[in-house]
């Protein structure tokens, strides 16, 4: 009897479970269809076609490596577009970090308006790349634009920002500063994170406000300045709305991105081939630097639970 209470029991539990299992793969199969049908097969596709001639408008040929000789040896913008790319990259990372986490020390500090100033330098980043705040950005360094009449005030003559090629990669790199509100916030929640004793200790050992900052506070946060590095690295490696919307890629080439370089041939000259060609090669460029500060966070990142 007690068996076949049990065969009855399991029997009951299988079917539930089998009911749990069917309803958790209904609600998961709309996302698996999304990864399979936008992510997966897009990826793959993109891997063959770089190996072949191909304008959308007829099928594509195979060309082997075709495309990346043309990409190393012929494209002479291919070469252009890298390298602003990379100072692009290598200026505003840097400066958009120190500036978050400049404004997240200051952020830190107990105020009545502190929620209120959190909100306020979030706002850019809520706004993000959008076609909105890059006309705005163009209306403000134009020739008549806000930033000239200011400088105006004081004597200052106006200045072709957008149309000379030693300023123009600067005001693009400046509106991607100004959006740092989504690495502020991550600064802020980890320097309210770190230990109030070890200030405490510090103070009593009679530190001040820098040795604290470069001492306790900064080596505390290095697992979140390696986190917000390596998102923002990635970031500025795939710009393109900046370039598009405001120069697009003027004046010059000095503020042609490599992503709206890689739009122009396969959207705007239908070499679609060729521009799954430079996918995958800043795809490889994302990996090795990517790569590489992972190689170099042993040197420099700080984690507490590794401390015996």
């Amino acid at each position: 009897m007690e068996d076949k209470k049990k065969r009855t029991w399991r029997q009951k539990t299988a079917a539930v479970l089998n009911k749990q299992w069917v309803a958790g793969y209904v609600f998961i199969f709309p996302f698996i269809i999304g990864v399979l049908v936008f992510k997966l097969a897009p990826f793959f596709t993109s891997f063959y076609l770089a190996f072949t001639d191909y304008s959308v408008l007829s099928p594509p040929k195979w060309i082997g490596l075709d495309n990346f000789r043309k990409m190393f040896l012929q494209d002479e913008k291919f070469w252009a577009s890298l390298l602003v790319t990379f100072k692009f990259a290598f200026v505003q990372v840097p400066v958009k970090l120190a500036v978050s986490l400049l404004v997240a020390l200051v952020l830190s500090r107990r105020s009545r308006a502190v929620g209120v100033y959190r909100t306020i330098f979030y706002i850019p980043s809520l706004m993000g790349g959008s076609v909105a705040v890059a006309l705005l950005w163009k209306q403000l360094f134009a020739m008549d634009g806000v930033i000239n009449v200011l400088l105006g005030w004081i004597g200052i003559p106006p200045v072709q920002w957008l149309t000379n090629p030693s300023t123009a990669l600067y005001v693009l790199i400046g509106l991607g500063v100004w959006q740092f509100g989504s690495s502020m916030l991550i600064f802020l929640a980890a320097i309210q994170n770190v230990p109030a004793t070890y200030y405490e200790a510090a103070r009593i050992d009679g530190a001040g406000g820098f040795t604290c900052f470069f001492r306790i506070t900064l080596p505390m946060i290095t697992p979140v300045l390696f986190f917000n590095l390596v998102n923002q690295l990635i970031g500025a490696l795939q710009a393109f709305n900046s370039s598009y919307l405001i120069t697009s890629g003027g004046p010059l080439n000095s503020t042609l991105y490599y992503g709206l370089h890689l739009y122009n041939r396969a959207f705007k000259y239908y070499e679609m081939g060729y521009g799954c060609a430079m996918a995958w090669f800043m795809l490889v460029i994302i990996g090795i630097f990517t790569a590489l500060v992972f190689r170099s966070s042993s040197a420099w990142v700080y984690y507490e639970s590794e401390v015996k």
